[in-house]
């Protein structure tokens, strides 16, 4: 397994994957690095059972997750520092979203669903993420986050409800 070519191969699907995740394009660079990172030494461990690309996007995934969970626990602590709470459930804040492959009118709108989404835990994100952002098909979504087309089905119309309720 060639690194680099892998990394030639699926940088711009890393990126733009963990760019959904962030919103940010610095972030998203960092994340992609470790994305790549952690492909080269877990390589060896790589089955030939999955795709390379089903396998490339659960890394970028749990990193993209991984990245976001480590920013919210450093958030609470400063937070907890300065004013001496021990609130554990916070809201991640946003940088304003950014991602310049999107155009469209109403930014604000865009802008405001992105927010939505960010807040749907984490399976349910994945799913409209993959689904409707990265526009995978079902079943590879079901390959990527390991579960079945049913359970996938099931993720995206709870996170449909569930974003009618907040919009």
């Amino acid at each position: 397994m060639n690194i680099e070519i892998l990394y030639h191969q699926f940088k711009n699907l890393v990126f733009n994957l963990a760019l959904q995740y962030t919103n940010n394009i610095e972030e998203a660079e960092e994340i992609t690095q470790d994305v790549f990172v952690k492909v080269f030494q877990h390589s060896k461990d790589f089955k030939q059972e999955a795709d390379i690309k089903t396998w490339i996007y659960r890394i970028t995934i749990n990193q993209s997750l991984d990245y976001i969970k480590s920013k919210q626990r450093k958030k609470r602590s400063f937070w907890s520092n300065i004013i001496g709470s021990k609130d554990s459930e916070s809201n991640p804040t946003l940088s304003d979203f950014n991602h310049p492959g999107l155009e469209m009118e109403n930014k604000e709108a865009l802008k405001e669903l992105m927010r939505k989404i960010y807040q749907l835990p984490e399976q349910q994100k994945t799913a409209i993420i993959l689904l409707k952002i990265e526009d995978l098909p079902q079943k590879e979504v079901a390959q990527i986050m390991n579960l079945s087309e049913g359970a996938i089905e099931s993720l995206f119309q709870r996170a449909k409800s569930t974003l009618k309720k907040m919009l």
